[in-house]
């Protein structure tokens, strides 16, 4: 394996001098998470070891082996291209590949980096430095923008590049149209890219800003401790790497579930908030799967639409290449579907994070300290499942008001983006419909196996993210993956539908109204509950309360039909009543018990009315 001197890589035959990037060309990227061995530096310039060497050396055939995977099928040249100083952990990653794949597999691999250092390209078989590339800086250099370099790429001939930057260099510019992954992609067809965590020096205490301070680059840790790198299937969730990456701690080995008259008792009285513990795992008889798989079919194409339409939305008003930050766990499914609509649609591959948010208590700041790092802000679009009466998305709003005014660090959009906003609360959304969102149906089973999101101050500490459970044991009973690839296989079906909708919500007026919050207050009054958390409306949230809480009734829309089969079989069997209602803004309503202590049940459990 050929390994340059600074740079250049070994001379290719056939090269030419410089070759433009076509105008508007778009990167087609894969993303392919190292799951690189944690606390290990990237290279010696951080300082590197005998222990970090031999930790490494123990990973590299994982790494490698990852890298293999998402090669291209009959590839016979592959470059590992690292990035300016980021020299050490590619050339370790291209030394592993091409012991993998170079032997018997016959496959080539070369190695060279990035540079800034500008080299006259002559296309001439005895000169060294046959091409070159030209794109702009990606990692914001302190001395400003300007261009960068990569000798030998056009015209050698690789069947994929594999580019390897680390964290703080994975930034917009690096995906722009103009950027390194657009350029590569016009030179070979199957472009890999490889993020090394960036190293983080040790935490110093926040800085006091004063009113001229700027504020600080989105790409640097100046103020923030050492955060790890998101959580990826399959060690958290069942999701694919990289469908999604989870800001979470993992507290799979803590018990954490309660009975949930115990929860609900606990959380009314207030001696306890609904984030401190997690209810037990709804586990679904044989019926109310058939009732799941067959609203899966039948709905299947207006989820499909809704998913077209909130990611067009999206990308024609809040960025081009946005950062899909979905809310867990309700938000994460439609996460990964914008995400696979935006790469079969526009073969664009959008970063999805999940984060907790929490009722009374915001969004994880340290999980947007850590996207403030690695992104800009400003393309970052927070994504749930649907609204009810919009208190998530006051919620948010008031958070990241509240967080940029802390850390100094601005341009966050609080503005959520929905797939059914029926309770008219947000600007951004596939469809304002109260329908069955069959996600909203099962809990983990359906969000890749992940719990709620758990807060509690003797599990999560000031430097950590907010916490949640890995239900492996659950894995015979995932529909998970079964639910993604049911919606998206309707996608080539709804294109020109996908386009005429969004063409008509761009024009319309969708100012919120927040209509569902008013019906809510009203039915508070009416059914004198006089608290509007215990009034939950829409068939997702209504679901929410007969899987989690102690449900005291539930409010039907006369004449909705099978869109609620699985609320009545639910209300059937926890022994709730179903109430039908002719005027209801909403198709159903859920109620949970108001002031609820156990002596308000019957010993069995099931909920009377009071």
């Amino acid at each position: 394996m050929p390994v340059p001197g600074g740079a250049a890589e070994v001379p290719v035959p056939g090269g030419a001098a410089e070759v433009p990037v076509p105008a508007g060309a778009a990167p087609r990227v894969t993303r392919v998470e190292l799951d690189w061995p944690a606390g290990v530096p990237d290279g010696g310039r951080h300082g590197f070891t005998p222990a970090h060497r031999r930790r490494l050396e123990a990973a590299l055939p994982d790494l490698a082996d990852r890298l293999v995977r998402a090669l291209p099928p009959g590839a016979r040249r592959v470059l590992v291209l690292g990035f300016e100083e980021l020299m050490y952990a590619p050339l370790c990653l291209a030394r592993e590949l091409e012991r993998v794949v170079g032997g018997e597999a016959g496959v080539e691999i070369r190695f060279s980096t990035t540079t800034r250092s500008p080299v006259l390209a002559v296309d001439d078989p005895g000169y060294a430095i046959r091409s070159r590339i030209v794109f702009p800086a990606h990692d914001e250099p302190a001395e400003g923008p300007g261009e960068r370099y990569a000798y030998n790429v056009a015209g050698g001939g690789f069947d994929a590049v594999v580019a390897v930057v680390d964290s703080v260099a994975d930034t917009p510019a690096l995906h722009a149209r103009d950027g390194l992954l657009a350029t590569l992609a016009a030179h070979t067809p199957s472009v890999l890219l490889a993020v090394v965590p960036s190293y983080v020096p040790p935490y110093a205490p926040p800085v006091r800003r004063g009113p001229d301070t700027p504020s600080r680059s989105p790409h640097t840790h100046e103020r923030s401790p050492m955060l790890p790198e998101p959580l990826r299937g399959p060690d958290f969730s069942s999701y694919a790497p990289e469908d999604v990456g989870w800001l979470l701690q993992d507290l799979s080995e803590v018990t954490l579930e309660a009975p949930t008259e115990e929860r609900e008792e606990a959380i009314q009285s207030g001696g306890a908030h609904y984030a401190e513990s997690l209810p037990v795992e709804y586990q679904p008889s044989e019926r109310y799967q058939e009732l799941f798989h067959s609203a899966l079919d039948a709905s299947a194409d207006r989820i499909a639409l809704a998913v077209g339409v909130v990611t067009e939305t999206v990308l024609a008003e809040r960025s081009p290449r946005p950062v899909i930050v979905s809310l867990a766990r309700a938000g994460t499914p439609v996460g990964v579907l914008m995400r696979r609509w935006a790469q079969q649609r526009h073969g664009v591959e959008l970063p999805h994070y999940a984060v907790s948010i929490v009722r009374g208590r915001g969004i994880d700041a340290n999980a947007l300290r850590w996207l403030a790092a690695h992104h800009d802000p400003a393309d970052v679009v927070f994504v749930d499942g649907w609204t009810g009466k919009g208190a998530i998305t006051r919620e948010l709003a008031a958070a990241i008001e509240e967080f940029e005014a802390a850390e100094g660090i601005t341009g966050f959009d609080p503005e959520i983006a929905v797939l059914a906003d029926p309770g008219s609360c947000v600007r951004t959304y596939g469809t304002r419909e109260d329908f069955l969102i069959p996600s909203a149906c099962l809990n983990s089973t359906v969000s890749g196996l992940i719990s709620r999101t758990v807060l509690r101050s003797d599990l999560v500490g000031p430097n950590d993210f907010h916490g949640a459970k890995f239900y492996r044991e659950l894995a015979g009973a995932d529909v998970s993956v079964d639910f993604l690839d049911a919606i998206s296989a309707r996608f080539a079906g709804i294109v020109d539908a996908v386009d005429s909708r969004t063409k008509e919500l761009l024009s319309a007026d969708r100012t919120p109204t927040w209509e569902g919050w008013a019906a809510v207050e009203r039915i508070s009054e009416e059914y004198g509950i006089h608290d509007v958390n215990l009034v939950k409306p829409g068939v997702g949230e209504t679901t929410r309360v007969l899987l989690r809480r102690v449900p005291w009734k539930i409010l039907a829309r006369a004449g909705a039909g099978a869109d609620l089969d699985h609320v009545r079989l639910l209300a059937e069997q926890r022994g709730v009543p179903v109430e039908e209602v002719a005027e209801l803004p909403y198709t159903c309503v859920g109620l949970i018990h108001p002031q609820y202590t156990r002596g308000a049940t019957g010993a069995d459990g099931k909920a009377v009315a009071v």
